[in-house]
């Protein structure tokens, strides 16, 4: 069946990553026709611009799986469009749409609360999202990006995984170029199997390399920390919970060599010359589950370079109504409707104000703890599952929405018309012809595995 031939209902995705694929798949087996927009050339989110490139397999295997369901006949790729930038909100909603849903994700940082911290963006302090896309890009021939020199001694404020990302990251960048001033070649995947194995071949140590290492500080204990979705509904699975996350912390640092520091939140910031030198925080205390901060007992930590890693959020859009971090979804609707409209909906981390795979994960259902107990660390299995967890969230999502989409009255030749030209011209602009496979090949980075 060919696009012009399949229903008479035309929806509209904005995301194409794994949620955003996942819905347009859905729709498209049941004969709806779908226009998936995405801000990227590709239409990978974070598989490919946050997921950290050691994990080069996963990744090539996850955005193959995108790529299959976006090459659906029924599905119409238009890259290189954001909702607020190249389309309004206001207007799509004019283009006869039977229904638009957004699977945005959550691209923007959760902000440090410290004053005026944003003040040093890009001289001493950055934010997580662009720290990790850097990273993940900067080995591209031409890459165009800002660079991030990396600074030994850094601080990196957080606790999930996400940021035990970012400390690899640090000590990844900071041992290879030691290492390379030594002599010695290495590479990080060579590195993420282990930091301590590699100095341990050449008889080294951080001191020796004269580096001392990043440091992570988090609010809580490591017990504490949203390392493991192991089920906490009873004081024995809290306590079990408890020992595999301070387990997973200690094989992160076994392995990678960062330091560190529980219970501190940051308060404020350290300056020399207007120039960002450092962080103070205020110890805590956990009482009731809670984090309490201790008075009169702060820390200053010098540091020539901060990271925030404490979440990401979906960026607003104007024109679609927010609460808090999240889309504002309709109190009396199972089918994710946004609040004030009957025929928008919203899906992934653009309904749970999530970042990262595994929190995506947790929106549908829950992993077992045992993979946990069994690696003590996140593998590749661990994200695939993530994924697929998710595919069934988003599954029971659509069946929800497709309810209300029935219940839509078809829509006339002459908006289908009018939608495939709008269409046309945007994937003109960025020199799309409609051929997928042939443009993936086109805008697929260059790899740093084939490089090495």
């Amino acid at each position: 069946m060919s696009i012009k031939e399949s229903g008479h209902h035309f929806i509209a995705i904005f995301g194409g990553a794994v949620a955003g694929a996942e819905a347009a798949y859905q729709l498209a087996k049941k004969g709806f026709r779908i226009v998936v927009f995405d801000q990227g050339m590709l239409p990978y989110g974070k598989i490919e611009d946050g997921l950290p490139k050691w994990h080069a397999k996963l990744r090539d295997k996850e955005e193959q799986n995108i790529n299959d369901k976006i090459n659906h006949e029924n599905v119409r790729f238009v890259p290189g469009v954001r909702l607020g930038r190249e389309v309004d909100f206001d207007d799509i909603l004019t283009w006869g749409f039977t229904a638009v849903i957004l699977a945005t994700g959550a691209w923007k940082d959760r902000p440090l609360p410290i004053e005026n911290i944003d003040e040093h963006l890009e001289h001493g302090f950055y934010y997580q999202n662009p720290f990790v896309y850097w990273f993940n890009h900067k080995h591209e021939p031409g890459f165009k990006g800002k660079n991030i020199e990396i600074k030994d001694n850094a601080v990196v404020v957080g606790g999930g995984l996400a940021s035990l990302d970012v400390a690899k990251i640090i000590m990844f960048e900071t041992v290879e170029k030691a290492l390379k001033t030594d002599g010695i070649e290495t590479n990080l995947f060579t590195l993420d199997h282990g930091i301590n194995k590699v100095l341990d071949k050449h008889n080294l140590t951080l001191d020796d390399l004269g580096i001392k290492g990043c440091t992570l500080y988090y609010r809580r204990r490591p017990m504490d920390m949203p390392l493991s979705p192991m089920p906490t509904h009873t004081p024995e699975q809290l306590k079990r919970a408890q020992l595999v996350r301070q387990k997973i912390l200690d094989n992160y640092q076994k392995k990678y060599l960062f330091h560190f520091v529980p219970c501190c939140i940051p308060v404020g910031k350290i300056t020399n010359n207007d120039h960002l030198s450092g962080i103070r925080f205020q110890r805590t205390k956990i009482e009731n589950d809670r984090v309490v901060p201790i008075e009169n007992d702060f820390l200053k930590v010098e540091s020539p370079m901060i990271i925030s890693s404490i979440g990401s959020i979906p960026e607003r859009i104007e024109g679609v109504p927010s609460e808090g971090n999240i889309f504002k979804i309709n109190s009396d609707s199972e089918s994710c409707m946004i609040h004030g409209f009957d025929n928008v909906f919203a899906i992934g981390n653009a309904v749970t104000g999530k970042g990262n795979i595994n929190e995506s994960a947790q929106h549908s259902r829950k992993i077992s703890g045992e993979i946990m107990e069994q690696h003590l660390e996140w593998h590749e299995e661990d994200y695939e599952r993530w994924r697929k967890e998710t595919e069934v969230k988003v599954y029971e999502d659509i069946r929800r929405i497709i309810e209300v989409i029935q219940t839509r009255q078809f829509m006339p030749n002459d908006v289908i018309e009018n939608i495939l030209n709008k269409t046309n011209e945007l994937q003109k602009k960025v020199g799309y012809d409609g051929n997928y496979d042939e443009w993936v090949k086109q805008n697929t980075p260059t790899r740093l595995e084939n490089m090495i």
